[in-house]
């Protein structure tokens, strides 16, 4: 689908101009990075208007964005599917005391493998991962360390930042323990969570104005 959606878009632009609007930063994802660089090679010229993200509006809950080190996505687990690939590189952020922002699932227009084997473009109703999910997740992977002889680069009592829909109206953020959020009702999507490094006073000052 995606495919036949960026053919569509560089055969149009090939004769007229083609705008194509993105959430978030446009250079967020590397499909849209292949945009531009197929354009290029085609010769068609690109125009990129910046927008804000999650990745600078991060920055709101007081953490520094210079401290922030590779960014993670947690995905929704299921019975038979619970990966932790994402754990590796949160234990390397936390080891040079950088903090961790981790972007949280979302499932829109997904279909039920019968659904998709039948051909019906019948979809799941959109799901999108909440803070308390997410930390939930991560104490199991901790967990899953300790069990296996490791020292778990954080722990349920570990700090963390929860935020919601950030830059609206009704942004909400929480600092609190990882086992505090699990209880934590965040509201609405779009939720994003932050497992912070070493903590400059300035830092540790404003995390504890979001304290429960």
């Amino acid at each position: 689908m995606v495919e036949q959606a960026s053919e569509t878009i560089l055969n149009n632009a090939a004769n007229e101009d083609v705008g194509m609007l993105v959430v978030g930063d446009p250079f967020g994802a590397t499909t849209h990075a292949d945009f531009v660089l197929r354009a290029k090679q085609e010769g068609i010229p690109v125009k990129v208007i910046h927008n804000a993200s999650i990745m600078n509006a991060i920055g709101c809950c007081g953490l520094q964005l210079y401290y922030f080190g590779e960014t993670v996505s947690v995905v929704m687990w299921t019975d038979n599917w619970q990966p932790d690939s994402y754990y590796g590189r949160i234990k390397a952020n936390r080891d040079r005391g950088l903090h961790t922002l981790c972007l949280l699932d979302i499932k829109t227009k997904e279909q039920s493998v019968e659904n998709m084997m039948r051909g019906r473009s019948i979809y799941e109703p959109p799901r999108y991962m909440k803070c308390s999910e997410a930390a939930k997740q991560l104490i199991a992977i901790s967990e899953r360390m300790k069990a296996a002889g490791e020292e778990p680069a954080y722990t349920e009592d570990s700090k963390c930042v929860g935020l919601a829909r950030v830059g609206w109206d009704s942004q909400k953020i929480v600092a609190c323990t990882l086992k505090e959020m699990c209880e934590v009702d965040m509201g609405d999507p779009l939720h994003s969570l932050i497992i912070p490094g070493h903590l400059h006073p300035l830092e540790e000052d404003m995390l504890n104005t979001f304290g429960l």
